[in-house]
């Protein structure tokens, strides 16, 4: 049951880390078009950082440093009187009571921890991504309208929501199409994070098993785990594929875009 599991685990990675990354991706977007200089540094810097560090890099060291930090922070408000020092060599010493999550904690909460902390890894890695996209839609939108929108009175935040932002997902939704195919390919990335996934579940109920280790011996039939794998995945995308365009056909309805006089000319 365990590789039946990990299937939904990999769905419900991907269904909360893409409304997720896409929050990521907007304020960053958001914040590399403010006016206001450092949230415009901000919004820039985090672009540029995330997208130019190789993604098993990034959650390599990224989950080790935030488990750290959040481990530190419960040390110094929960062991105030610890005088050892925290780091020792290589070692990184903590009070038993700071652990993240407890040593006793039953075994779902490590697995809810560990969890989280790969769906926030991922939603930070694809909103850079998701925030280049969104940024170059966000200049695609012709400047004259938001001018036009504040001759007639609105406010720049009013031109922002109800002018700039219903169109430029016409202009980033192909990609963001192509981020979420994306995604859907690096979800075998959680077993770096600790995270028991389907690739890793088809490696080991794939490899040879003897009477000692099991009541089922087999030889190694890794090759047909991972051939359920392509097929899965292959189907997974074609679906993706289907609905993206589907929903692409709804975003381009009525708009002044290729798509959208396509339509009109069908329609006539």
């Amino acid at each position: 049951m365990a590789i039946y599991t990990s299937v939904f685990t990999v769905l419900l990675l991907l269904a909360i880390t893409a409304p997720v990354a896409l929050l990521f991706g907007f304020g960053g977007a958001s914040a590399a078009r403010s006016h206001v200089a450092p949230l415009r540094w901000f919004g820039k810097t985090y672009i540029a950082i995330v997208r130019g560090v190789p993604d098993i890099a990034f959650f390599l060291f990224f989950v080790i440093a935030l488990d750290q930090a959040i481990e530190y922070l419960r040390h110094k408000a929960l062991c105030p009187d610890w005088s050892e020092p925290i780091r020792q060599g290589n070692d990184f010493v903590v009070c038993q009571a700071a652990k993240m999550p407890l040593g006793n904690a039953p075994q779902w909460v490590h697995e809810t921890y560990g969890f989280s902390l790969a769906v926030l890894t991922f939603a930070i890695v694809f909103g850079a991504f998701a925030a280049n996209v969104l940024f170059g839609a966000m200049r695609a939108v012709p400047r004259a309208q938001l001018e036009t929108a504040e001759a007639y009175g609105m406010t720049q935040r009013q031109a922002f929501w109800r002018v700039l932002v219903p169109q430029m997902w016409v202009y980033a939704q192909p990609g963001l199409s192509n981020l979420w195919m994306v995604l859907i390919k690096a979800t075998p990335l959680l077993f770096l994070l600790g995270v028991e996934d389907i690739v890793y579940w088809a490696r080991e109920l794939g490899g040879t098993k003897t009477p000692r280790f099991t009541d089922y011996p087999h030889g190694d039939w890794r090759m047909w785990y991972f051939l359920a794998l392509l097929v899965f995945y292959l189907i997974f995308t074609r679906i993706s594929e289907v609905a993206l365009e589907k929903l692409m056909a709804r975003l381009t309805r009525g708009q002044a875009t290729a798509g959208g006089e396509a339509q009109r000319k069908a329609a006539a």
